[in-house]
Formats: structure tokens, C-alpha cells, sequence
């Protein structure tokens, strides 16, 4: 699905290319953004393909597994508007047949990237265990794999699968309940040559007004996923944050540090927030805050 409307010629987001989840978690973040950045392109898909997009230069910005902006050092996060979580986050799922520590093989949702490297992480930090991976297909359940354990994320995520299992895990509580931070599952990243390094504040005031007008875009998008209003507004509201601070960027400095570890992501090193005030909405930080020691 695409978005465009035409602008003046001397307007510096003519044709910027704009890329965003198709989730209800993204929802708040892209909230009249035609109307906030006119001329631009909004492109909807899964964060596995924006983060391709991204790369191969298809997308000038585009809210991506905050796991790809490690991946390369020319990329800079522009907004403080994220996606993240303090708790169980309902729509990022583990579901396992085994106890975790018995965990042989791992069916990961193919639309993940972030909730894949995260799971990882968690099994292997906690259990020891590297599983063989292989990849679920978008349209498949549970049934539809014999592997030990299931990553589902998205919409699909949370409706529970039609059968039982050993254990099933909230990778937002695990996370939260074993480090004690936030986790950030995506964020508005652009080439630092790109027209895209200068959304930042528009960014940030979609995501204001698609926080003022949360409870709407509950009763539009609830229905359409099969849940009430009140559950889709709790799940935005009680599941979810869209600010990125500074306990954020702690997570995500932690994040980096295990991936890294763990030979998820390269070690570049590179300072993923720009200085300038005028790229992140909220105080400029050192390179320390997304960079792994």
C-alpha cells in the first residue's frame, strides 16, 4: 500500500520515500503523516523488507528493526518516535513445545528481524542453546512447522495459536524481567546522505498527533484484527511507548552489546543518534548510548 500526494518543487521532502510498518503497533507513528510531510511517500510492508528497502535504497527513511540500524555505519536514527516496550508487549511471541533449555530448532516468524535476534539472545544468554533456524512464511501457523519452538510477531502474534505448549513466552516481560530496561523493537532510521536525516521533527509530530487521537485509531484498527476497541486501545496504550529516552537507548546499547556478542551484527561502532537537535527531537546523546564497549 502506498500514500503520495505532489508538492512544490522547492519543498525539501519532495519525493522522499517513506517507509513504515503495517502493524497496529505502528499505527500512532504514521497517523496523518501525508498530511504532516506533503509530497512524501508512505510504504507500508513488514520490518524485514523496509530494513531491504533501506538498504538497497528504495526508502529514504523508514521505521525499521531497531536490530538493522546496527548493520551499517553510514545509518543514523532521525526521531525520538520508536516502538518500544517496559512489559509484555503481546505481539512478539515464543511459543515452545519444549521446556526453553531443550529448544533444538526454531521456526522464526518471516517478517521478524529485531524479535529474532532477541530471542537468540535470550536462549542463549539464559539456556546455552543455539537452535538450527528456519523460516516460518507469513501466511503459516504454528501447525505448519515441527519445529520445537515458534517466533510469531505482529497482528498474527496476538491471537493465540490454536494449540497448547510447554511454555510460551512475552519477549517484552523477558526481556524487561532479566535486564530491567526497556526494549525498543523499531525505530525511524535514514542514510545520513539522505533527504530522510531531516524528518525528525515531523516524525515526532505525527506520532504526537497519533497519540492525541490513540483512542480512534483503536476503534478503526481493533475491529479489522478481530479485537475489541478497548483491547486495541489497552494494547497501544499498556503494551506499547512510542518515545525513545534515555532508559531506551540504555536497552538498546545492551541490545547491541549482546547481538554483537553473539555475531548477530557487525562491530562497526558507529554513533547511531545524529548530534544535531534538529535530527532527534529530544537532547542530543554521546556515541556511548549506542555504542557496545
Amino acid at each position: 500500500m502506498i500514500q503520495s500526494s505532489r508538492m512544490s518543487e522547492t519543498d525539501p521532502t519532495d519525493r522522499v520515500r517513506i517507509g513504515a510498518v503495517r502493524y497496529l503497533n505502528s499505527k500512532p507513528l504514521i497517523e496523518g503523516l501525508p498530511a504532516t510531510i506533503p509530497g512524501a511517500e508512505l510504504v507500508l510492508d513488514v520490518p524485514s523488507r523496509l530494513a531491504d528497502d533501506l538498504a538497497a535504497g528504495k526508502l529514504d527513511v523508514a521505521l525499521i528493526p531497531s536490530v538493522e540500524a546496527f548493520s551499517d555505519a553510514n545509518y543514523v536514527a532521525v526521531s525520538d518516535a520508536c516502538v518500544a516496550t517496559r512489559g509484555p508487549v503481546l505481539s512478539v511471541k515464543l511459543y515452545s513445545r519444549v521446556h526453553p533449555g531443550q529448544i533444538r530448532t526454531l521456526a522464526l516468524d518471516e517478517g521478524s528481524r529485531t524479535s529474532a535476534a532477541l530471542v537468540k539472545i535470550l536462549l542463549e544468554e539464559r539456556y546455552g542453546v543455539t537452535p538450527q533456524v528456519e523460516s516460518l512464511p507469513l501466511q503459516a501457523t504454528t501447525r505448519d512447522t515441527s519445529a520445537d519452538a515458534v517466533l510469531l510477531i505482529g497482528d498474527r502474534a496476538i491471537h493465540p495459536p490454536e494449540e497448547s505448549f510447554h511454555t510460551v513466552w512475552d519477549l517484552g516481560t523477558e526481556w524487561s524481567t532479566w535486564t530491567g530496561l526497556p526494549f525498543v523493537f523499531a525505530m525511524w532510521v535514514a542514510r545520513r546522505d539522505r533527504p530522510g536525516v531531516e524528518l525528525g521533527k515531523p516524525l515526532g509530530a505525527v506520532r504526537d498527533r497519533g497519540l492525541d487521537v490513540i483512542s480512534d485509531i483503536a476503534r478503526r484498527e481493533g475491529p479489522q484484527l478481530g479485537m475489541s476497541q478497548p483491547a486495541a486501545l489497552e494494547y497501544l496504550t499498556k503494551n506499547l511507548h512510542f518515545h525513545l529516552g534515555s532508559a531506551e537507548r540504555n536497552g538498546l546499547q545492551l541490545f547491541r552489546k549482546l547481538a554483537t556478542r553473539l555475531g548477530l551484527v557487525p562491530d562497526l561502532g558507529h554513533t547511531l543518534f545524529a548530534p544535531s537537535p534538529s535530527r532527534i527531537a529530544s537532547s542530543p546523546v554521546t556515541s556511548a548510548a549506542a555504542t557496545s564497549h
